[in-house]
């Protein structure tokens, strides 16, 4: 199933959401999301968050987000050098 989605461009995605404790409105906490999403417009982070904002007290302060494809095109390099082994 992931790996399908994989092929259909969904990247693995790491979201970095700072939020206000419901308790201690100035103490900020970290939550570490990750999940596969679809970038630049992360519809299944956006879902998320808007979630969080319905149902969780904590009030987000800010989101930060990275983004990586998990299969990429073969990489290759040139050398400089050509050895020969008899």
């Amino acid at each position: 199933m992931d790996f399908s989605r994989q092929i259909e461009g969904y990247r693995l995605t790491t979201a970095e959401i700072l939020y206000h404790m419901p308790d201690h409105p100035a103490v900020l906490q970290t939550f570490v999301w990750q999940n596969l999403d679809l970038a630049p417009r992360y519809p299944v982070l956006s879902r998320f968050l808007a979630f969080w904002e319905r149902e969780i007290e904590g009030k987000l302060h800010s989101v930060r987000v990275a983004s990586a494809g998990i299969i990429k095109p073969a990489e290759f390099r040139h050398t400089d050098h050509l050895r020969h082994l008899h």
